[in-house]
């Protein structure tokens, strides 16, 4: 197996969704790969190359679905020959209050029909997770239809500091590993 990692920001194309609470593991791997173009990969994902701490790293997102992802980032996997244990999903969490970030290895799914499909590739839920909070919707507000929705105008004025620090939280869990980036994000 490869030393690189992959981070797989999940949500979904096209720009309707793209500033929605469902997009968030998106705009960290676009701010993680910021000055580069992301390129078409035939895992059907658009990906960009970096380094962390002299590491390569594969930052990728999905042409399809968030429901349709494990197939892609499986391909992808596959292709550069990373195993599991080299994965970090990025994702949006509405059990944690937005603004927190939270990080761990393997779980449930916990409803989250991305994390459902990537399981299911993965045959078992053993990939890292920065799970980003987006919080609860309103009642009586289905949370479906609340992560499809654009952050209020509140929660923008502190999105762009909420994705950096998320983009820090991937890039300290590869190069100090999950305890140590565990310690300094999820307080």
């Amino acid at each position: 197996m490869s030393d690189r990692w992959i981070v797989f920001g999940l949500g979904n194309p096209g720009d309707q969704y793209a500033s929605t609470r469902h997009n968030a593991g998106q705009m960290v791997t676009d701010y993680l790969a910021s000055g580069i173009k992301l390129s078409s990969h035939k895992s059907r994902c658009e990906i960009a190359d970096i380094r962390v701490a002299g590491v390569a790293v594969t930052v990728a997102k999905s042409k399809l679905y968030m429901n349709e992802s494990g197939g892609p980032l499986k391909a992808l996997a596959d292709f550069y020959k990373v195993s599991a244990q080299n994965i970090i999903v990025v994702h949006d969490e509405i059990d944690i209050p937005f603004n927190t970030i939270r990080l761990k290895l393997g779980g449930g799914d916990n409803g989250h029909n991305g994390l459902k499909d990537i399981t299911k590739h993965f045959a078992g839920p053993d990939y890292y997770r920065v799970r980003i909070g987006v919080g609860r919707p309103p009642a009586p507000q289905d949370p479906a239809d609340f992560v499809l929705k654009p952050f209020s105008s509140t929660e923008k004025k502190e999105l762009g500091d909420f994705i950096a620090r998320a983009a820090l939280a991937v890039e300290r869990l590869i190069e100090k590993g999950l305890e140590e980036a565990q310690q300094v994000f999820n307080k």
